[in-house]
């Protein structure tokens, strides 16, 4: 078992190459500043998606509408590919909006609801659920009638 002569031992948490090193407090040397004006590296669970209003739609396929060139940058309405970049937009956003503005879609108070479309329910299902309700209302009414005549005469005391 040798020791170290005491004057080589040396206490780590005092050293300069303690920067790492873990004090009674929980936090480590200078790096622990520069850990905390750093930003957090975490990815947020749940990313907001970017909504795009009818009239920003309508705005953007007007100016794509007019760009002539497809490929230049520096042409009188601006090429198509800057006003994407400008805008931070993908071709295909202009495909769908194109064709949502085709079908109406992007009038203002007109959008389509999102979500599967509800099955149109047959007429005659309509009839039979309220006949249903009726008898069963009726059903009701006629045990009520039945257990206060069974009631009854045992109230009035006759055998």
């Amino acid at each position: 078992m040798n020791r170290m002569p005491a004057a080589v031992e040396m206490n780590v948490a005092e050293g300069p190459e303690a920067e790492g090193a873990r004090r009674a407090t929980g936090a480590s040397g200078p790096s622990a500043t520069l850990r905390a004006t750093t930003p957090d590296p975490e990815v947020p669970t749940k990313v907001q998606r970017r909504q795009f209003t009818a009239a920003y739609r309508l705005r953007i396929l007007k100016e794509a509408d007019a760009c002539t060139k497809h490929g230049a940058r520096d042409t009188k309405h601006g090429a198509l590919g800057a006003l994407l970049r400008r805008e931070g937009l993908y071709s295909s956003h202009l495909v769908n909006w194109r064709r949502q503005r085709d079908q109406g879609e992007l009038i203002a108070g007109r959008a389509r609801k999102r979500g599967p479309t509800p099955k149109p329910i047959d007429p005659r299902v309509k009839q039979l659920e309220s006949d249903n309700r009726r008898l069963q209302r009726k059903l009701a009414r006629a045990e009520t009638i039945i257990s206060l005549q069974k009631k009854l005469p045992r109230s009035w005391g006759s055998p």
